[in-house]
Order: C-alpha cells, then structure tokens, then sequence
C-alpha cells in the first residue's frame, strides 16, 4: 500500500462540510467566504464564465459548424431493426411502440445497417437509396418517394465590352449624322421661307400693275 493508491472504501461518502460553527471547526465566523468582497455577501454571484466585464472566452474563440435545433425529430432506423419488428406494416407509430424511435421523433428514415430478410411494407418512413434497393429486394415495399435531381443551373451570360474606340467612332457617325439631319432640316425651311419671300413679291407687284392708270399710258393723267 503506498499512498499515491489509497482510496476510499466502496460506498462511503464525505460528511457534508458544516460551516460557520464556531472557530474550533476551521470554518467559524466567515464560514469559508473570506473578508468583504462580492463573493463574501448573500447572493453574490456572477454567471459562470464572467469576467468582470472583459470579453469572456467564450466569446473570444471563433465559432464554426451549426448545430440543426431539428436534428433530433428524425430519427435513424437500421434495417435490422426492421428484420426484429414483428409488424409487417411499419409506419412512425409502429416503431414508436416497438422501441425503435424514441417518443418525441417526428419522423424517422431507414439507413442500410445490417440485413433485411423479410418483406415489410413502410409507410410514411423515408429511406435512402440504398435501403429501398434492399427492401424491394427483399419483396417489400415503400411509399417513400423518389428523389429528383436538381436541375443544374445555366451559367450567366455577361455581355463582353466593346472596345472605346469603336464606341468613340460610334458617337462620331451619330454625331455627323445628327449634324446632317440638321442641316437639312435648316435647308429645307429655308427653302420654304425663300419661296414664300418670292411668292409675296410677285403678289405685290401684280397689285401695283392693277393701280397704275388707263391703258397704254403708264403713270399718266387722264
């Protein structure tokens, strides 16, 4: 025996520890809490990892993965807990009471993990792909339906950019095509102002000939 081995005799428990009885007991007046302080008072207590308002560890360790609040409702069922299942029917409520699933699952899904030997009928169970082929090669059957591809997404098209010189001669043929189209409209109005000037004139002049005097005599008495 050697004292780095001694340990407790089987069953045998520590009295619980009785402070504040007096200062023969080691535990007398502050009962254990020391002087003043948070911790010497009645509810002076912090929640644990607190650090007097230092940013705690827990806080200052990057986190990474997730943890899903709905892993548990499915449940995992091996294909031989199928084969010790005596119903030939198996649906949730089935492997409720059966044991295999416990109470709060709110699904449950077959994996391949071990044999299958005997025909089973499941309903509203999902299974993988590789527990289907097991089950339907053993004459059984499942309403559990088939899994569906993604259709795979086409790539985006990203218009290339022309070049600026082209875009530069661009402008340039709007721009003279603009300034021609101008220019036109600007010889064409005043086409139409040079034939009204003209057409005015000759009106004018007309209305002179009518006033001069008789006939034959241009600008003479009569």
């Amino acid at each position: 025996m050697e004292l780095n081995t001694l340990k407790p005799a089987p069953g045998s428990k520590h009295v619980r520890k009785r402070v504040a009885r007096g200062i023969g007991s080691g535990t007398g007046k502050t009962g254990g809490r020391g002087h003043k302080g948070q911790r010497a008072r009645s509810g002076g207590f912090h929640k644990v990892g607190f650090e007097g308002g230092q940013m705690p560890l827990q806080r200052r360790l990057p986190k990474r993965g997730f943890n899903s609040p709905t892993r548990e409702d499915t449940a995992e069922v091996l294909l031989s807990d199928l084969e010790r299942v005596k119903a030939e029917k198996i649906d949730l409520a089935v492997l409720k009471e059966a044991g295999v699933v416990p109470g709060s699952a709110k699904g449950a899904k077959v994996i391949v993990s071990g044999k299958l030997t005997r025909k089973v009928t499941l309903t509203g169970v999902a299974v993988s792909k590789g527990a289907r082929a097991a089950i339907e090669a053993a004459g059984g059957s499942t309403d559990a339906p088939i899994p569906q591809p993604k259709p795979k997404r086409e790539p985006k098209v990203v218009p290339v950019p022309q070049p600026q010189v082209e875009g530069q001669s661009a402008k340039g043929e709007a721009r003279r095509e603009k300034g021609a189209g101008d220019a036109k409209a600007a010889s064409e109005s005043k086409g139409e102002r040079g034939a009204k000037d003209k057409g005015e004139g000759k009106d004018k002049r007309e209305a002179k000939e009518t006033r001069s005097g008789p006939e034959g005599k241009k600008g003479g008495k009569a």
